[in-house]
């Protein structure tokens, strides 16, 4: 082979490798492959408790020596952050582009450009044909055939053209010399032509709902933080996750956080605060920004909040019992008639006679550790509110308050400050709610879930469950005051559904025109 020879030929062989390699990496089947790898893997990730779900510790410590090494060494346990995950996204990203930049064209085309004169061989070579021979003029017949397919949906256009016709020979061959120009007028009509790009939807959600997610991702984080009624804070905690161990680190927010109340809301009010028993959480928030000012702000279960890019959900509680609002019953030692005062958690009320009631603590089941007042559990046993009551001109001063009535003989219960002081009645709440913060300045999960999640929805519901028809009628004179209707069609989905009314188009045709 020559010097030459070898110049030419050799960015040829380059150009089929790279075509090859191009046409692999668009290939349906890749894709299609690539899809049911992801959806293993994520099967896998349902099944395999990650290390960021709540019970993950547990979780973790129920499996053996040899199964915490292979999901370890595997990345099961934090398979969707895992490298060979990412990859697999970002591969079949790359094939969902390069699919659509090698079909796109020609699939735009067939819409915006189609056949609008057919050959005679063209449509009897459709699976739903029909010949119809009528009576009358080509317009008169060519009226009433628009007019039955406009009845059903398709806008008919209507093109006149002329053709060529050769003789025949007595041996059947082509006679050129003989020519004969023929006049005919198809209609041409259609209905959901942009079904046929309804793929390229799909493809635009899909990596949509792709690049949503890895932008949360990357530019995102979670986080915890222990909400308290009267704490104020600034900082949350991250959570970083190493199979059995769970570290935290805080991190400043540009704005501070103050619990100003949480509530639980019982399906039974006299019963338990667990999870079982509870309606709603919420708990309100006093957010002072530098920036953009102070307001008040609700958390629910149901309603988080989203503010400058940091999502506020409801994550648990710390289950120790503690009471929202309650009612003191005191009984004065004069001899006067007792009374009831109401009380916030964090509040004050002040008396008739002046002195000062402040809230201190609340213990549900109360007793003394080293003269200070403790719980021995988080269950309502032996409530009891702790007060401090300063009267005028005097000392503030420690009080109890217990549900249950004791004797005057007992320290804790005697009366103090010249009043009996017991707990009537109380609303019940936990110590503190624990909100998750989700980070996501960019909102990548907002347009992956909404735009890239709905939308795949939406674009394979309009891919399957519609379709693209088209129908041509040519018609030409056959002789005289008589007219030939070649009638022929297609659909790209539910071709039955389409046999039907095309067997219906034809009919009514036959009988319109009579």
């Amino acid at each position: 082979m020559s010097s030459a020879e070898d110049t030419v030929t050799a960015p040829l062989a380059k150009g089929r490798d790279v075509t090859v390699v191009l046409d692999f990496l668009s290939s349906v089947r890749l894709g299609v492959v690539l899809l049911c790898v992801l959806v293993v893997l994520s099967m896998i990730g349902m099944l395999i408790v990650q290390q960021n779900v709540n019970g993950f510790d547990a979780y973790f410590a129920s499996l053996t020596p040899a199964e915490k090494a292979v999901y370890g060494a595997l990345g099961f346990f934090n398979i969707y952050y895992s490298w060979y995950f990412k990859f697999l996204l970002l591969w079949l990203s790359l094939s969902i582009i390069l699919a659509s930049i090698d079909r796109f064209p020609s699939a735009l085309k067939y819409v915006t450009s189609p056949l609008r004169t057919p050959t005679r061989a063209f449509l009897l070579g459709q699976k739903s044909n029909a010949s119809i021979e009528l009576r009358g003029s080509e317009d008169v017949v060519a009226e009433a055939v628009s007019i039955q397919l406009e009845k059903r949906g398709f806008t008919a256009t209507r093109t006149d053209a002329m053709h060529t016709e050769y003789g025949v020979d007595s041996n059947g061959r082509k006679d050129f010399s003989v020519i004969n120009e023929k006049r005919s007028i198809v209609l041409f009509g259609e209905r959901g032509r942009v079904n046929r790009l309804g793929a390229y939807f799909v493809h635009v959600a899909l990596l949509t709902l792709f690049l949503g997610h890895f932008v949360a991702l990357q530019t995102g984080f979670d986080a915890d933080v222990r909400m308290t009624p009267g704490e104020r804070t600034e900082d949350i905690q991250l959570i970083e996750f190493k199979l059995d161990k769970k570290e935290r680190f805080n991190v400043r927010l540009p704005f501070a956080m103050e619990c100003t109340d949480i509530q639980q809301r019982l399906i039974n009010p006299g019963g338990s605060i667990d999870v079982t028993n509870t309606m709603d959480w919420r708990t309100q928030l006093k957010i002072t920004d530098p920036e953009y000012g102070n307001f008040l702000a609700d958390v629910s279960l149901n309603s988080p909040l989203n503010y400058r890019g940091y999502r506020f959900f409801q994550a648990q509680t710390i289950p120790v019992g503690s009471a929202r609002t309650m009612v003191l019953e005191l009984t004065p030692q004069k001899g006067q008639e007792a009374f009831r005062v109401n009380l916030d958690r964090n509040g004050t009320v002040t008396l008739a006679d002046g002195m000062l009631v402040k809230y201190e603590s609340f213990q549900p089941d109360f007793t003394l550790r080293q003269g200070q007042p403790d719980t021995l559990s988080g269950d309502y046993k032996n409530p009891a509110a702790i007060l401090q009551a300063t009267p005028p001109g005097g000392e503030a001063t420690r009080v109890y308050a217990f549900q249950s009535k004791l004797a005057d003989n007992i320290p804790v219960g005697a009366p103090k400050l010249g009043y009996k002081w017991r707990l009537v009645e109380f609303e019940k709440s936990p110590f503190a709610h624990v909100l998750s913060i989700k980070y996501d300045p960019f909102h990548g999960a907002f347009v992956a879930w909404y735009f890239g999640g709905f939308g795949l929805i939406a674009a394979l519901a309009f891919v399957f469950f519609f379709s693209h028809r088209r129908v041509w009628a040519r018609i030409e004179k056959t002789g005289e005051d008589r007219v030939e209707v070649i009638l022929s069609g297609h659909a790209n989905r539910n071709p039955f559904g389409f046999e039907k009314q095309f067997d219906e188009i034809a009919t009514d045709i036959k009988a319109a025109a009579i």
